[in-house]
């Protein structure tokens, strides 16, 4: 009875202190929102965030989103092929591409890859003082580090989708030409007929959040970074634990809301 009790006690503290962290990135996205629209703007600091967040991300969701589309290609053809329908697979495909593989493989990939990266250099620059030093210089940080880093995801994830989903398509093909002799024209004819601008609308809608939220999440947790070197990872730890559990959230009140309306 003790040890459920202990138990029970270390559930609700961690749920409180869950919860405590949640509150206190909503409090954080409402001061990123107010500095969003006051000068400074950084616009080259956001592009070169662009470019190091988004662009330096291509290899690694490429090899990924190709390697995806392969195997869930390959796993679905004998369930297809028993039933006679092998020539559905390159609609089923695109649909699941579009609407859910894409976007979800390419923010966890993003939140892996460069969520840690923002939480460890924020929060190396926060327990050196760099952020206690631009603010004495005269630099508002908020603008500079969180600003730019944030609205760089927020844009690049819905691009990273876009390019995934086309590199998905590509390894489908080749896994389904291995099993079917059919060309690159009737694959992606067959596989666009059923896409739809209400596919594509609701995925892209979803990435820019999923972009938000990792790039809200790690600057948080690098921003308030503590404790040294043992803060540091920390900060690049829970960045990718609390956004890849956001993301599933918003995943999941997406798919509510555009099954209601569609």
């Amino acid at each position: 009875m003790e040890k459920e009790t202990k138990l029970q006690r270390l559930i609700l503290n961690q749920l409180r202190d869950f919860f405590e962290k949640i509150g206190k990135i909503v409090n954080f996205s409402l001061r990123f929102l107010r500095m969003f629209f006051s000068p400074p703007f950084e616009g080259r600091e956001l592009f070169k965030q662009i470019y190091l967040l988004g662009y330096k991300s291509l290899l690694l969701i490429g090899i990924t989103s190709f390697i995806v589309g392969m195997v869930f290609t390959m796993q679905s053809y004998p369930t297809m092929a028993s039933l006679g329908t092998e020539s559905w697979i390159p609609t089923m495909i695109s649909i699941s591409v579009v609407r859910e593989i894409g976007p979800l493989i390419t923010a966890l990939i993003f939140a892996g890859k460069v969520g840690s990266g923002i939480g460890a250099e924020l929060g190396s620059m926060k327990v050196t003082e760099q952020i206690d030093a631009m603010t004495v210089s005269g630099t508002k940080p908020m603008n500079f580090l969180i600003v730019t880093r944030v609205s760089a995801t927020t844009i690049a994830v819905p691009l990273l989708v876009l390019y995934a989903d086309a590199l998905a398509m590509g390894g489908s093909f080749f896994a389904f030409q291995s099993k079917e002799d059919v060309t690159l024209n009737f694959f992606f004819n067959q596989a666009m007929s059923a896409i739809t601008f209400t596919d594509f609308i609701p995925s892209l809608i979803k990435s820019a959040f999923f972009g938000f939220a990792i790039g809200m999440v790690s600057c948080y947790q690098g921003f308030y970074a503590e404790n040294g070197t043992q803060g540091v990872g920390y900060a690049a730890n829970t960045s990718v634990v609390i956004s890849s559990f956001i993301i599933f959230i918003i995943d999941l009140v997406v798919v509510q809301i555009q099954s209601f309306y569609l």
